[in-house]
């Protein structure tokens, strides 16, 4: 019988290991460009329209990348804080 030490020997245990540690790898990469995306649109509306009520920051940190995507593209047109709230009920309709 293999050992737990024995096991770890194993190539097909190096190879599970090393594909597991790839694939977090590229998860944490995924996940740290949303976030930053995510900062980046923030910030963006903070410049644009001023400050940005939490409630509406929590709102868009648990958007998708694809809502995300949408929001940078609309947020040029925005003017105020009507705008953006105008968008994200529009957003929410379409998406439901």
């Amino acid at each position: 019988m293999f050992g737990l030490s024995e096991l770890k020997q194993t190539r097909v245990y190096q190879q599970g290991r090393e594909e597991g540690i790839e694939q977090g790898i590229e998860q944490g990469i995924e996940r740290g460009r949303e976030e930053g995306e995510r900062m980046f649109i923030i910030r963006q509306l903070s410049r644009r329209i001023g400050q940005i009520p939490q409630p509406i920051i929590d709102q868009l940190n648990a958007f998708s990348p694809t809502a995300l995507e949408s929001l940078e593209e609309a947020l040029l047109d925005f003017r105020d804080i009507d705008d953006l709230n105008q968008w994200l009920t529009d957003y929410r309709i379409q998406s439901d």
